[in-house]
């Protein structure tokens, strides 16, 4: 094995969202001059304008620096920056399989959260070495004997290697890269055997096509090299080879252990699959790289222009979005009530959000955003499961055996004072305990929980109850089968196909009685009389009547034989009114379509 093997650190970092992954990666950057003083800025990994808005990392970044260590030698430092929110956990998946070693940052204020946890184990089960730094000891509420405490009760790791550091001030950052150094491992991979290499990331970029990051395994990849994706069995000329220090840096070619970039004129993402082993063409590999899953969208909604002469600006704004965020879906959608747009599927719901407003940041469109679902599973009768996406294109009840929903397998840690609310509230979303822990006087408990019922605001009422100290993470764990039925808005009789929704029977009652309530309040007076009906199939469970404009057409009368005349006029007025409902439409205005999709986040 080669000496240059011996030199080269590949890490990743890993945290919650928010204990501070990116300053001090800038700060790692700085001490080993990456950029200068006057190239510095905050988030220095983060590119987009959203994440550095947010403080949140989004996409996994690398970025190569050269470090001279205490003991004289000069070591090459792969650093990928990794996202902490979990609907980017496949994010940090594969930026773990690049990596021999892992920083995992603790916030000393806060300790151990949920997140923190789900990225460590993943970390562990590709046996990967780990360095507990202990960040923002600035502060005046850092408890680093604690936060000690909590990461060996908890996760299981030994902290006498960990280092107490400041992002902000820059102190510790020594001590950590000199740990890296000492502590991590060098990658194990031979210079002179053919080629083996695990694609990363990709994304696109306007001049260049798609950029793909590479981990080269064995061998080396260089400049007019042909190439082959093992899962497409597609050949290609290496067009570029570089690596980012932060900033893109040619080279001719890059070795076993390294991290990098290669161009190979590929113009469209879906053809670089993350995860896919890249071999030399003319020496092609027995078997491929293990790789990582897929990540496969969880969260559906329907997004669509709420003035319909931007359909096409929205249209060509997803088909943007989507060359560099492979991992989310768009197909065509048209709706009675809402026109033409979208059925888009997401990782989660901040993926949906940052989706959405990137869409109304940078296109400058204005959305409506449909109910967000989840991915049901039909078996028919016949034998077939076909997926679920939109509740209104259910198939007839009497062809269905049964409906399996997704679940999850959630971890909430949280203050113990706060556990008695966090448990009524799993328990209202049929939610089931599987275990509960204490570290100190913090609590760690799992749920099972259906993600359907998660995915509207759990998050959020998470954070508002618990003064926003809990913390929440999840992974699927498969779909069960649910007493799950199609509630159906009628409104004058007519099915209102975008206010459809799935919805367990035990709720469907109050659930109806609630958006029947909310629509009687948004939908205008119309001449005739309208009712309102939440159906389950063909049984009406809850109903509303929007009273209908009386003019009165008695005035005018007077005197003698009055009230046969009376009879009459009102009589004529109440055919009239028939007719009008019969042949009448119902204006329903999009603020009622908002209105409703907002009670599901009050309930």
């Amino acid at each position: 094995m080669s000496n240059t093997l011996e030199n080269i650190r590949n890490f990743a970092i890993i945290a919650h969202i928010d204990h501070g992954k990116s300053t001090i990666a800038d700060r790692i950057i700085h001490k080993c001059g990456g950029l200068t003083d006057r190239e510095m800025k905050a988030q220095v990994l983060d590119s987009m304008d959203i994440e550095r808005e947010r403080g949140i990392t989004i996409k996994a970044q690398t970025v190569k620096l050269n470090y001279k260590a205490k003991d004289g030698k000069n070591y090459v430092l792969n650093i990928i920056d990794t996202p902490g929110h979990v609907d980017f956990s496949y994010e940090v998946s594969r930026s773990l399989y690049a990596c021999e070693g892992s920083i995992l940052i603790v916030d000393s204020t806060q300790g151990v959260e949920a997140q923190t946890l789900a990225n460590v184990y993943q970390a562990l089960d590709i046996n990967h070495e780990i360095i507990p730094v202990l960040n923002k000891i600035d502060l005046p509420a850092s408890d680093i004997e604690k936060t000690k405490k909590q990461i060996e009760d908890v996760i299981g790791i030994d902290t006498s290697i960990a280092v107490p550091c400041s992002g902000k001030t820059g102190d510790g950052i020594d001590e950590i890269l000199e740990k890296i150094v000492s502590s991590l491992p060098g990658p194990k991979g031979v210079k002179d055997d053919k080629l083996k290499c695990l694609l990363v990331d990709s994304w696109y970029d306007t001049y260049l096509g798609v950029v793909i990051l590479v981990r080269v395994i064995d061998g080396k990849i260089s400049k007019n090299m042909k190439i082959k994706m093992m899962s497409t069995n597609q050949d290609y000329i290496v067009e570029k080879v570089g690596v980012f220090t932060p900033k893109p840096k040619d080279i001719n070619e890059l070795n076993a252990g390294e991290i990098g970039f290669i161009t190979t004129g590929i113009k469209v993402l879906s053809d670089t699959k993350v995860g896919d082993t890249i071999c030399d063409a003319n020496n092609i590999l027995k078997e491929a790289l293990p790789g990582f899953k897929p990540s496969k969208p969880v969260v559906f909604c329907g997004l669509f222009p709420v003035d319909s002469s931007e359909y096409q600006k929205l249209k060509d704004g997803l088909a943007k979005l989507q060359l560099n965020d492979a991992s989310f879906s768009f197909e065509p959608e048209s709706s009675s009530a809402l026109g033409l747009g979208f059925r888009c599927g997401f990782l989660g719901l901040l993926h949906l959000e940052i989706i959405t407003e990137r869409l109304e940041r940078e296109f400058d469109i204005n959305l409506l955003t449909t109910t967000p679902g989840v991915v049901y599973k039909i078996h028919m009768n016949n034998g077939k499961v076909q997926d679920l996406q939109n509740p209104s294109s259910l198939p007839d009840p009497t062809h269905i055996k049964f409906i399996e929903e997704p679940w999850i397998k959630a971890t909430i840690i949280t203050p113990d004072q706060y556990l008695g609310s966090i448990i009524k509230m799993c328990q209202s979303k049929r939610g089931i305990q599987t275990n509960l822990s204490y570290s100190g006087n913090r609590a760690v408990i799992n749920y099972e929980l259906p993600l359907n019922e998660v995915v509207f605001d759990f998050n959020d009422r998470l954070k508002s109850m618990t003064s926003g100290y809990a913390s929440f993470d999840y992974e699927l764990i498969g779909h069960r089968e649910g007493e799950l039925v199609k509630m159906g808005i009628l409104v004058n009789g007519e099915p209102v196909d975008a206010l459809a929704m799935m919805i367990h029977k035990d709720f469907a009652q109050s659930t109806g009685k609630e958006v029947c309530e909310k629509l009687k309040d948004l939908i205008p007076r119309h001449n005739f009389m309208i009712p309102i009906q939440a159906a389950i199939g063909g049984k009406i469970i809850a109903r509303e009547t929007i009273k209908g404009f009386k003019k009165d057409v008695l005035t005018k009368i007077h005197g003698g034989g009055a009230t046969d005349r009376k009879r009459k006029l009102l009589e004529k007025q109440k055919r009239g009114k028939a007719r009008s409902k019969q042949f009448g439409k119902v204006e329903i205005p999009q603020e009622a379509f908002i209105g409703v999709l907002k009670i599901n986040k009050d309930l």
